[in-house]
């Protein structure tokens, strides 16, 4: 994950991260931050600030912390990840986390954990405990949208990407309580508690939902693998829009909810509608030795994919660079594209292959050129944009 990819997803996260706060566990935990801050503010400005980014400081490193090992695993979660029955188990343990979200159980953490995270220190090192312990504190409602993104994370592989991650989750967790803090004043302008807040909360439920799909995508049959995602936004948004009869005491509300559905709506609709608009893709061809050497005996470069079908990078390439009409026009005259399949484990007929040309994972794409020499300052080991990969093949040709 690269680019304009990871920069809206990072977004994304952070959005996540300011939507948790309106939970009904952390919104509660405002007026006492603030209150806590306050009591600092003896110590002028920038006395608070200091301990204000001490407290972000602390919240960030418990969850970046969390997003590195998580992301450390990833040589283990890709290879288990060739497993359709794990791919199932993922996506079942995402529902029952959102299922806690949606109120049919709650997730309770042990007494003396959340006992230990209610303690007061003070100074710098207090503000400091205060960051790290409120995703204790908070876990009821924030843990399983966190478990959920934790597993995301392990299946990037990633420790850098899975730090920054969970850096940017506090940024947004931590962000608004911060502010507030230093300008207390203007707490009496937020909207009161109340049942709007499980609104919210059913909201996350509908990420975690998402993330289910996403995994269990691979193991479905073509059809229902294209439209899931679109499926689940589009009732999301019916869902939060117009069936969820939740109410607030602030006006606001009500368009709040019907702005909310109508996004998923229109989202929804246009993933279906890319979905079922989209062009022809690259026609590939399976590997075989007889036809590296028959585009040798034509003088014609060679494309070779390695890829799989628990690999998200590999997905979007599929579905987006390679379904781009001047890489399907091109590959189709001047090229040979070959496809190789890692998507079982156990199958062990391209060894002889991944050694050969040094694959450490997927996606790899090899450019080859007409006398099947590899150029190496080609090679793509990440999601790339039709115009970068359109730049490539005019580059080998």
């Amino acid at each position: 994950m690269s680019g304009w990819a990871l920069l809206w997803t990072l977004l994304g996260v952070f959005g996540g991260g300011l939507a948790l706060n309106l939970t009904p566990c952390v919104y509660p935990l405002i007026p006492i931050t603030v209150s806590y801050f306050g009591g600092r503010s003896a110590q002028g400005k920038s006395g608070l600030v200091g301990h204000g980014i001490c407290y972000i400081g602390g919240l960030a490193l418990a969850n970046s912390l969390l997003g590195v090992v998580a992301a450390l695993t990833g040589g283990l979660i890709g290879g288990l990840l060739q497993n359709t029955l794990v791919l199932v188990t993922i996506a079942a343990v995402l529902v029952v986390f959102a299922m806690s979200l949606f109120g049919v159980w709650e997730l309770r953490l042990p007494f003396w954990l959340t006992q230990t995270a209610s303690k007061s220190y003070t100074g710098v090192f207090g503000s400091f405990f205060m960051g790290i312990t409120l995703g204790v504190v908070a876990a009821p409602c924030i843990g399983p949208f966190v478990l959920g993104l934790l597993t995301w994370v392990a299946t990037l592989g990633d420790p850098l990407i899975g730090f920054f991650i969970f850096f940017t989750l506090s940024l947004g967790l931590g962000t608004p309580l911060f502010v507030l803090a230093m300008f207390s004043g203007q707490l009496a302008k937020l909207p009161k508690s109340g049942e709007w807040m499980n609104w919210v909360r059913r909201a996350m439920g509908w990420v975690l939902i998402g993330m289910a799909a996403y995994f269990i995508r691979p193991t479905l049959p073509l059809l229902p693998q294209q439209y899931l995602l679109a499926i689940v936004v589009i009732a999301a948004g019916i869902h939060l829009g117009w069936l969820d009869k939740t109410t607030a005491a602030f006006r606001a509300f009500p368009w709040i909810k019907v702005i909310a559905g109508t996004l998923c709506l229109v989202t929804g609709t246009v993933l279906a509608g890319n979905m079922a608009f989209r062009g022809p893709s690259v026609n590939w061809y399976p590997y075989s030795a007889r036809l590296l050497s028959a585009a040798a005996e034509k003088n014609k470069p060679v494309i070779i994919d390695f890829s799989a079908g628990w690999c998200a990078p590999c997905r979007e390439l599929d579905q987006v660079t390679f379904h781009h009409p001047d890489i399907v026009a091109l590959s189709q005259n001047d090229f040979i594209m070959v496809k190789v399949d890692l998507t079982r484990q156990d199958d062990k007929k391209f060894e002889h292959l991944l050694k050969q040309y040094r694959v450490k994972g997927v996606p790899t794409v090899l450019f080859l050129d007409p006398s099947g020499l590899e150029r190496r300052d080609l090679r793509l080991v990440d999601f790339l944009s039709p115009d970068e990969f359109l730049n490539r093949m005019v580059a080998l040709k």
